[in-house]
């Protein structure tokens, strides 16, 4: 590429994403969306016991470092000029919870991920402090129900259960935050002058924050007996938060923050009230854009901050469907059954059969989050036959994310009173036309795909890119690149649709129930911790010896 063409590329805008199975960094064109180049890392998973998931915050943010560097020289090798990357959005994970030591830069325990379970307990215990052990009793204030799901409870196990951490915070030491605040304090300085700040999107995900002042809640921390100290200055989702100081970037300013799912909102430019997106990626996420106005859900939804782009611009809202297990039921199939080798595969076994053959899945690993908030939930497959096999199995799974969108969606529907007439959608798994196909017919509207799938990294370079004093990408709906779609239309009769959906409904509400809240510390599995087994064993011994007695 000649000098001059790098001219005409004009000035660009870098983003991390930095998702639950991966991270990567991507370059966009800030004039045209053009996406330039990118890298992606894959994060390890935790698993310690049954129900806990953590990540190592340090290797989260070395795959950050490795991402910008090997992008930059990809950069580089393509003959594009990276002085000409003029900010950096950071778009992240959500409510996975950090606590680190601000003297010394190092996280003092794993980080624990959203879909973790540790705090079932946790969440039992501060239920019965709660005037009628009302889940919902905050969500006037925060749009969330009490659930192990949000920060605020991982931080109380933490508080509780960690003596590094409660000695840091005695100490003064300590320092709270989801990744985005990691990792944009360990970017911008850490322990050296590092910047201590989340966005709106993020704080909204704690249960610690007013959703409506905009600004951490003294009630909530007192509940939780979180010290308020310990928490990162809340700022807009559009505005320089500090600049890079390591690597090809230095110096370059962090200049966008979004949570993932709002980050896909402002990447599909959904700016306008009743449009909606679904972010198809580990988990399931449905966003409906309410304006100005918080909509609080009756029908087991989640009020969430959509953005606030810029210090001096208005809050927007979202109604939220979370659903747990998506993405990661393909990982699943893949690393613990080994059914294939690669998550392509998936599509290919499931193209084969093009059914489930009466085969359900529901995949409630990390219990099941909207609409039921059931932690108590856990994964099965039924209607199981001998002619089942793998094949049928995979497109189950498949079938089990666009079932689960098909509830958030019905919802969604009730809570905004106008149904929506088609389904724009993003993520990874959106590379997969059988998962997309399946969608459309199970929830009878057409299903819009854009051409260019990575909106989470593009909304938040969106966000950097129009900061004010960066100002190089502009959010005037006329100015914002037009988008090419790809339409998936239903193929089904909604009469079969209904009956699939509702052999769905049936097998969830068997998913129900099978977890007991607080298991067994030591892991003992020993037929006698059940009860009612135990019992009716000792009882039969006691007979059968009695019979041989009174035979004998």
């Amino acid at each position: 590429m000649a000098a001059s063409d790098r001219a005409v590329l004009g000035p660009l805008v870098g983003s991390i994403d930095q998702g639950t199975s991966s991270t990567r960094f991507l370059v966009f064109n800030a004039k045209t969306a053009e996406l330039l180049s990118h890298h992606q890392v894959e994060i390890k998973q935790k698993f310690p016991k049954e129900g806990w998931v953590e990540q190592d915050p340090k290797e989260i943010l070395q795959s950050v470092y490795e991402c910008v560097e090997k992008t930059c020289e990809k950069l580089n090798q393509l003959n594009i000029d990276i002085t000409n990357i003029k900010a950096v959005g950071v778009s992240n994970q959500r409510e996975t919870t950090v606590v680190w030591d601000k003297t010394t830069g190092e996280p003092l325990y794993n980080a624990i991920v959203w879909l973790d379970l540790r705090t079932q307990p946790t969440v039992e215990r501060l239920l019965k402090i709660i005037p009628g052990q009302n889940k919902s009793f905050f969500k006037t204030k925060t749009g969330l129900p009490l659930s192990t799901y949000f920060s605020a409870v991982k931080l109380r196990w933490l508080l509780d259960n960690v003596e590094e951490i409660r000695q840091a915070v005695h100490d003064g030491r300590a320092m709270f935050g989801t990744i985005d605040s990691w990792l944009i304090w360990s970017l911008t300085g850490g322990k050296n002058g590092g910047v201590h700040c989340t966005d709106v999107t993020n704080a909204s995900r704690t249960m610690l924050f007013n959703i409506h002042s905009l600004e951490w809640d003294s009630e909530l921390c007192h509940f939780f007996d979180v010290p308020m100290e310990i928490l990162p200055k809340v700022r807009s989702s559009s505005e320089i938060y500090g600049l890079m100081k390591s690597g090809a970037l230095t110096g370059v300013p962090i200049s966008g923050c979004l949570g993932d799912q709002s980050a896909a909102l402002v990447g599909q430019m959904c700016f306008k009230d009743g449009q909606a997106k679904n972010t198809y990626g580990t988990g399931c996420f449905l966003l409906c854009n309410t304006g100005q106005k918080p909509v609080l859900s009756e029908h087991g939804l989640l009020t969430t901050v959509a953005y606030k782009l810029g210090r001096d611009k208005p809050v927007c809202y979202a109604l939220e469907g979370s659903v747990a297990i998506a993405g990661a039921v393909v990982r699943w199939l893949r690393d613990n059954l080994g059914i294939v080798k690669s998550s392509s595969e998936v599509e290919k076994l499931a193209a084969e059969v093009g059914t489930s053959y009466g085969c359900y899945f529901v995949p409630a690993f990390s219990g099941l989050y909207a609409p039921y908030w059931e932690p108590s939930a856990r994964g099965i497959i039924c209607g199981l036959t001998q002619f089942t096999n793998k094949n049928h199995i995979a497109f189950a799974a498949l079938e089990a994310v666009c079932f689960q969108t098909r509830e958030i969606l019905d919802a969604m529907n009730k809570d905004c009173g106008i149904p929506l007439s088609e389904l724009q959608v993003d993520g990874g798994m959106t590379n997969n036309k059988i998962l997309m196909q399946l969608q459309a017919d199970i929830l009878c509207i057409q299903v819009v795909k854009p051409s260019m799938p990575e909106t989470t990294a593009l909304g938040a370079a969106m966000a950097a890119g129009a900061a004010e004093g960066v100002g190089v990408w502009s959010l005037n709906p006329g100015d914002l690149t037009a988008v090419t779609w790809e339409r998936f239309e239903p193929q089904i009769n909604p009469e079969e649709s209904e009956y699939r959906y509702a052999r769905w409904k049936k097998a969830v509400m068997k998913s129900m129930g099978w977890e007991i809240s607080e298991p067994q510390a030591n892991g003992d599995s020993s037929i006698f911790s059940s009860l009612p087994l135990g019992f009716y064993i000792v009882s039969s011994m006691i007979m059968l010896i009695g019979a041989k007695y009174i035979s004998g």
